[in-house]
């Protein structure tokens, strides 16, 4: 079993920045691959990024390139989100998943989530 738990949304302005953690506790393995995605209001949920166990493999929504950036502290089992020049189109629930492949679906690990709202 694998928990997540996120943390650091909240309510910004157009253009501030936001970092997201999202903790992580239970079997390493399953924490090989983390991403994050994103779900806003009458829309479905939608990649953000990920990253692998090394932090060498990386990848973004073309939304989100050039203003986040993923990383990983796996001493800390620590997932990071840096939002950086948000805008109010990035105003979504975000939650981070824990994949031991590089695809992460219902039967993965799911946190619940944090709300980012961006006004303008």
């Amino acid at each position: 079993q694998v928990q997540l738990v996120e943390s650091g949304g909240g309510l910004v302005q157009a253009g501030d920045s936001l970092r997201l953690s999202c903790a992580a506790s239970g079997r390493t393995f399953s924490m090989k691959y983390m991403a994050w995605f994103r779900q806003a209001p009458g829309k479905e949920r939608e990649f953000v990024a990920a990253i692998s166990w090394t932090g060498v493999t990386l990848d973004y929504a073309d939304s989100v390139k050039g203003r986040f950036t993923i990383s990983r502290d796996n001493a800390a089992n620590t997932v990071y989100l840096q939002m950086n020049s948000l805008k109010p189109e990035d105003t979504a629930v975000y939650s981070c998943a824990a994949s031991p492949k590089w695809n992460w679906g219902p039967n993965d690990y799911w946190g619940q989530g944090t709300q980012v709202t961006v006004s303008s």
